[in-house]
């Protein structure tokens, strides 16, 4: 006999492993989108009035979260950035119009290739292509919210991104790491850090991809070239395993660090920031990561003009 939804007689869509119940689609997106709600109040995570920048790559995880805060009432924007890593990049941009499209949210698009003469994985660098990935990532998305003068960053990372991560840099003490990960990052020097927020932080992986097809959401389903063999998909293998064994353990694992995390806050050493001397934007030294990697000589003015 078919399962049937716990709230009503309709098909189950979905069987939920923690907590344990089966859900019809309407009721999965009910309990999906109450989950996510609760999420940002715990956490305080943004305020009715606050503007809003999603980051959306053309994946699941980031189309589902500017899918959500646009559904409940939030000032949501949303930036893409082209990677120029060939067709997949392509493609990535392509999904990410199309999700702007189905919500009805303005998309800004800023092209690596362009803005900056290579494209990701081009560069004649001795630093892995992940790292400078992630460092000109996290520099453009703070630079245009500052530029732009948006209140918030939103990314897609879910439970099981941040239950990974948190795993990763236990297994390595990656001390200083542990004591900064969290739902919610603050604003910080001078509001030149714009505060960055995870409305998915504990919604699972698998809950997104359902939630996006309940949703008719489509996205990319490719991975990047980059990205193979990386030591994060490892992880979340194994923290898949023990879910699979014991349904809970992701979610518990993650609330227990956020319980323990002032335990690292004591050998978090900060660096006393400073003003880049090229762009302005807070730097540990004389220049930014970012201006350094790149060899910028004048700072990039992201600022949209508005009709």
């Amino acid at each position: 006999m078919p399962a049937k939804c716990k709230f009503c007689d309709r098909p189950a869509f979905i069987k939920l492993h923690y907590p344990r119940m089966y859900l019809c689609e309407e009721h999965f997106k009910e309990y999906f989108e109450r989950k996510v709600r609760r999420t940002m109040e715990r956490y305080k995570m943004l305020k009715p009035d606050e503007r809003v920048l999603v980051a959306v790559s053309g994946g699941k995880d980031s189309a589902v979260a500017a899918y959500i805060l646009k559904k409940l009432g939030y000032k949501v924007e949303c930036l893409h950035i082209n990677l120029g890593i060939g067709d997949y990049s392509e493609k990535g941009e392509r999904y990410a119009r199309r999700q702007c499209e189905k919500i009805g949210a303005p998309l800004h698009v800023v092209r690596v290739k362009e803005l900056l003469g290579h494209g990701i994985g081009e560069v004649k660098t001795r630093r892995p292509t992940c790292s400078y990935c992630g460092l000109t990532k996290r520099y453009i998305f703070n630079k245009f919210a500052y530029d732009n003068g948006f209140d918030a960053v939103a990314t897609g990372h879910n439970l099981d991104d941040e239950a990974s991560f948190i795993f990763n840099n236990i297994m390595n003490w990656n001390t200083q790491y542990l004591a900064k990960q969290g739902p919610v990052t603050p604003a910080g020097f001078n509001g030149k850090l714009v505060k960055k927020v995870k409305p998915l932080y504990e919604v699972t992986e698998r809950e997104v991809v359902a939630y996006a097809l309940a949703s008719g959401i489509e996205y990319e389903i490719e991975e990047c070239p980059y990205a193979r063999g990386a030591t994060t998909l490892e992880w979340k293998e194994i923290l898949n395993q023990m879910e699979e064994k014991r349904p809970g353990t992701k979610i518990n694992f993650v609330k227990g660090y956020l319980r323990k995390r002032h335990l690292f806050e004591a050998e978090l050493k900060e660096a006393e920031l400073r003003e880049c001397k090229v762009c302005g934007m807070p730097a540990s030294g004389e220049v930014c990561s970012f201006c350094r990697f790149w060899g910028l000589k004048e700072p990039i003015d992201f600022r949209v003009k508005r009709q």
